[in-house]
């Protein structure tokens, strides 16, 4: 009787302690696992593995988490990606998710903590490659696949642009403000600026008028926030 492939997680780490002992509780898990301590080796071992997920350190020798997660983005957007960090200031938090990453962990962590956001991203990311019964005739959100589509097309988004773009699709014309966006996007309630918002809302907006260029549903009521206005 054949067993399903295991879920293999690439680890990006330089500190060989915490990549040993996150890889012994992935195992432990049922995970396969990688690891590699240089982020210049990234790219190339991609350009020949497939994994499941990158669990990506921030510091790292050669080129850094943080372009390493811009150009994981650009080469494979569907790769869940999991950031690592010692450093907690607000600016690296607020560039790890403009750079889209799908979760952000500060060190000292627990290695069940790890696992545990590791599979809840996994889960999301399986669900948004479910198909489901869709009208496609406008925007539409497939919730239970975490899809957002316009005219029947994938819009990609992140986990958080479904959350933000389903936040105000539930309140046609309702003016919400940063805060209140944020207090839906980030239920563990994580230190972010309003800045993260305006970048989500910027990317959200981008991957619309790829598919409708001339509309503009997202719109901004100036000094308050956001809301959803579908065209008449």
């Amino acid at each position: 009787m054949s067993t399903a492939p295991k879920e293999a997680v690439l680890i990006v780490e330089d500190e060989p302690k915490i990549a040993s002992l996150v890889a012994d509780y992935l195992s432990g898990s049922g995970f396969a696992s990688h690891h590699l301590d240089h982020g210049d080796s990234v790219v190339p071992w991609l350009e020949q593995q497939q994994p499941d997920l990158v669990l990506l350190d921030l510091m790292l020798p050669g080129t850094d988490g943080l372009t390493l997660c811009r150009q994981l983005r650009e080469r494979w957007p569907r790769l869940p990606v999991i950031m690592l960090t010692a450093r907690v200031e607000e600016v690296d938090r607020l560039l790890g998710l403009e750079l889209g990453a799908d979760d952000y962990i500060c060190k000292p962590f627990s290695p069940r903590e790890v696992v545990a956001r590791i599979k809840a991203v996994l889960r999301r990311s399986r669900a948004a490659e479910v198909p489901g019964s869709i009208d496609g005739a406008a925007l539409s959100l497939d919730e239970d696949g975490w899809r957002a589509l316009a005219d029947g097309q994938d819009l990609g988004l992140t986990a958080v642009e479904f959350q933000l773009l389903k936040v105000l699709m539930n309140a046609p014309g309702r003016i919400f403000s940063r805060d209140q966006l944020m207090d839906h996007m980030y239920r563990d309630h994580r230190i972010v600026s309003e800045r993260t918002v305006d970048s989500h809302i910027k990317k959200l907006r981008k991957k619309i008028s790829d598919v409708w260029p001339e509309r503009e549903i997202i719109r901004s009521v100036y000094g308050v926030g956001y809301k959803y206005q579908p065209e008449e």
